[in-house]
């Protein structure tokens, strides 16, 4: 069984999308993520669309709002089954399903598939980030495309990471929860140089009425730092070729300056 993360737990499912939306409210480098996929799914997804580790359905419920009934999987049980609902609410019946993106098999292959924002970065091995990516690619048909992005590793917070603890605790943001209560949330990251994981954890802190706390929650959370050459020798080895690498969902230059690396490739 694999170690529990942030997402498999039904309070932070419940809530992700309401404290994602004040996170991004603040600047984000996920700005029009949404109208990225879709134009993605437009072009490349006439036999069909996968969007794996789909969380809540940012992107899977935007592409059925606008006529493209991708199907739908992630690790996270507690994220497939909040989507499933929020699918159902909106009328649309779509296939969602609990799965590993090292492993899920489905009855048809794709000529697209999606995964969005930080997904792949969940990966925490390059033997993980392989089987991941040969799995995907037995999922799509000859030609098939995939976009997936990374995060250039910084040497600053590298390096400011490298001497922090999972218990030191920076503020994040303030939100409401599904309950209507203000919740503060806290995270501390660490960062080993020899793994390229970053492990640390999430606090979160209900607050009642005058502003104190009512309950605390610890939730664990790791990614892997990928870096460019590292991912370009990977996707050799698993089969595909690159079609264009992006800094940005609007299209941004991927040149090394650039933090997003947003990455589109396709079977071989």
């Amino acid at each position: 069984m694999l170690p529990q993360d942030l997402h498999d737990f039904a309070d932070v499912a419940e809530n992700y999308d309401l404290y994602l939306d004040a996170m991004y409210s603040t600047g984000d480098h996920h700005a029009g993520f949404q109208e990225f996929y879709l134009d993605f799914a437009k072009e490349y997804g006439k036999d069909g669309v996968i969007d794996i580790a789909c969380g809540t359905g940012a992107v899977l419920l935007y592409l059925a709002e606008h006529g493209i009934y991708a199907d739908g999987t992630d690790l996270s049980e507690a994220m497939c089954r909040v989507a499933e609902e929020k699918a159902k609410a909106k009328g649309f019946h779509l296939h969602i399903f609990p799965a590993n993106m090292t492993e899920f098999s489905s009855e048809k292959k794709y000529s697209c598939a999606i995964i969005a924002r930080s997904g792949f970065m969940h990966l925490l091995t390059p033997e993980l980030q392989r089987a991941a990516l040969l799995n995907i690619r037995e999922n799509l048909i000859d030609g098939g495309m995939l976009t997936f992005n990374t995060f250039d590793p910084h040497p600053f917070f590298q390096a400011r990471q490298m001497n922090t603890k999972d218990t030191d605790y920076s503020f994040r943001l303030e939100y409401t929860n599904q309950q209507g209560r203000r919740e503060k949330i806290y995270n501390a990251i660490s960062y080993n140089p020899h793994t390229q994981i970053m492990s640390g954890n999430w606090k979160f802190e209900t607050l009642d009425d005058n502003g104190n706390v009512i309950e605390e929650r610890i939730r664990p959370l790791k990614m892997r730092q990928t870096y460019r050459q590292e991912m370009k020798y990977l996707l050799e080895l698993t089969g595909f070729e690159i079609v264009n690498v992006y800094g940005g969902y609007y299209r941004e230059s991927g040149d090394n300056s650039a933090k997003n690396v947003i990455w589109c490739v396709r079977k071989k």
